[in-house]
């Protein structure tokens, strides 16, 4: 038998726990043959507010923890009655194990992915640059570009509109 990736259904919420009771459960009960790793699937969200820069962790599969294991039916009782477990995810009794692609997607997602920026930033929005060579300037946003962090602003400079190029927390809003 070989090591698969399980999804296992928890309480909203209860995921870390579950992670941290299954944890003790597997050495515990000497498990560590058939249950190897438990993720709980989690990105971190990028937040500007007020030109700040804001990271925090948040859970892309809410109620849900990964576990890593083979399948017997000591494996399936130790996961299935940890606390703050209601079942595997599968049709009926059988719990279905995730393919490589879908197990190494989620993984890449973890680790390696691009992290998603949360904008608070409008189109046409007047701000003020608070930083760099422009601070100071007020002018409004052109485009908004959430994969680079970035912004393009219409300054007025020398008399005429200009744009530039800024960091999301080279801006503010004006209030």
């Amino acid at each position: 038998m070989s090591k698969q990736w399980y999804v296992v259904h928890t309480y909203s919420g209860y995921e870390n726990k579950v992670k941290a009771n299954l944890e003790r459960r597997i050495e515990s009960m000497n498990m560590e043959d058939k249950i190897f790793r438990i993720l709980v699937p989690m990105e971190d969200e990028v937040e500007i507010k007020n030109g700040k820069k804001k990271i925090s962790k948040k859970k892309v599969f809410p109620g849900y923890v990964l576990v890593e294991m083979i399948m017997t039916d000591d494996s399936w009782y130790v996961v299935r009655n940890t606390p703050g477990v209601t079942g595997f995810v599968g049709s009926g009794s059988k719990p279905i194990p995730l393919n490589d692609e879908e197990s190494k997607a989620i993984i890449r997602q973890m680790g390696m992915e691009e992290q998603k920026t949360k904008v608070d930033f409008n189109l046409g929005e007047n701000v003020q640059v608070s930083d760099g060579p422009f601070e100071n300037f007020v002018g409004v946003i052109e485009e908004i570009y959430p994969e680079k962090g970035k912004v393009k602003v219409m300054v007025s400079m020398f008399g005429r509109e200009t744009p530039i190029e800024l960091d999301f927390t080279q801006i503010k809003k004006l209030d």
